[in-house]
């Protein structure tokens, strides 16, 4: 999610666990640093922009490591405060803290790899945008509202705040799952075997979805409203590259990319570059993460280091589509 987000989850979770233990404004400060710390990670340079993609949410962001983290953490922060009294109490705070971090991360499709050391698999479950007002509000205001109130019930707007956001987050749980058995009828009543199929926010809200379905060599993409009228979603049919596939089975980045994205990517040539794209993220044709990864000319030629080449929409053109698509109109997006 993005950094606002999480610096309203930890302050909000470290209100809600510290409460009256200490001053509110500790205990927020708090939890709104340690919500920002796995993100640092950013900061890393690998020297690669596929790896730097790759490596973005992994040991930072790992169970394991973030609760090793929260100990000695909590007691800086006790120890700085002369709290040591409260010292298990901030561990618990500092620590659901951290740990939310990447459990929300992991709501969205990029892919955050939470079992490291045991497992580097990247768990991208996309039942939220990376960017949804609709979750950070109700954090926000509730711990706004419990810091500037003075009232014996100012707690319980925080409270209150931390529900909401949650239990947003499990509606959209609910609506993914909604829009993914609507999109599987669809998809077998136009006789399309979808052994793959991605269902994802397409941006802002849980309102609108993309679903994105792999059939061999080619991927079909749709989009489904919660205000849509019944009857079958429409579809749209690309390539995938697949006789690419074959060139690059022992290209390094194609296969750190087709891994990480579970096998939601395409390949093609421009300018007699080859170029891999996740497809979870962006809409055909523009993307965020495509990287040119080889030269074609008899055949694919690695490149020494890949490069970046996603590319973002037209908002003139796309935010008014969205905003008609996701009330229910049934209009093809801009390509």
């Amino acid at each position: 999610m993005d950094s606002l987000t999480q610096i309203a989850l930890g302050a909000a979770v470290g209100v809600a666990v510290m409460r009256r233990r200490t001053a509110l404004w500790k205990a927020a400060t708090w939890g709104a640093i340690a919500g920002t710390l796995p993100d640092l990670d950013v900061f890393i340079d690998h020297g690669d922009p596929v790896l730097n993609m790759v490596l973005h949410r992994a040991e930072t962001h790992a169970l394991f490591w973030l609760t090793l983290f929260s100990l000695p953490l909590a007691a800086l922060v006790a120890r700085l405060h002369g709290e040591w009294g409260q010292w298990r109490r901030w561990w618990l705070a500092l620590w659901l803290v951290l740990v939310t971090h990447p459990l929300l991360d992991a709501l969205t499709v990029y892919g955050t790899q939470i079992a490291l050391p045991f497992s580097s698999h990247p768990v991208a479950i996309g039942s939220v945008f990376i960017l949804d007002p609709l979750v950070t509000l109700p954090w926000l205001v509730g711990t706004a509202w419990t810091l500037t109130r003075r009232d014996g019930r100012r707690l319980r707007a925080n409270d209150i705040g931390v529900l909401l956001g949650c239990a947003y987050l499990a509606w959209g749980l609910i609506a993914q799952q909604q829009v993914r058995g609507q999109a599987l009828a669809s998809l077998q009543a136009q006789g399309v075997p979808a052994g793959r199929l991605l269902v994802t926010p397409a941006g802002f809200s849980v309102l609108l979805w993309r679903v994105v379905a792999i059939d061999g060599g080619q991927y079909l993409e749709g989009y489904r409203s919660l205000l849509d009228a019944e009857g079958p979603m429409r579809f749209e049919r690309f390539e995938r590259g697949a006789a690419l596939d074959a060139e690059l089975a022992a290209n390094a980045a194609a296969a750190r990319i087709r891994a990480f994205s579970h096998g939601f990517y395409k390949l093609h040539e421009a300018d007699t570059l080859v170029r891999i794209t996740d497809l979870r993220m962006g809409a055909e044709p523009n993307y965020s993460f495509s990287f040119a990864i080889a030269r074609r000319g008899s055949a694919a030629q690695p490149l020494p280091v890949p490069l970046a080449s996603g590319r973002a929409p037209d908002l003139r053109q796309s935010l008014p589509w969205f905003w008609q698509r996701l009330q229910g109109r049934p209009l093809p997006p801009p390509r």
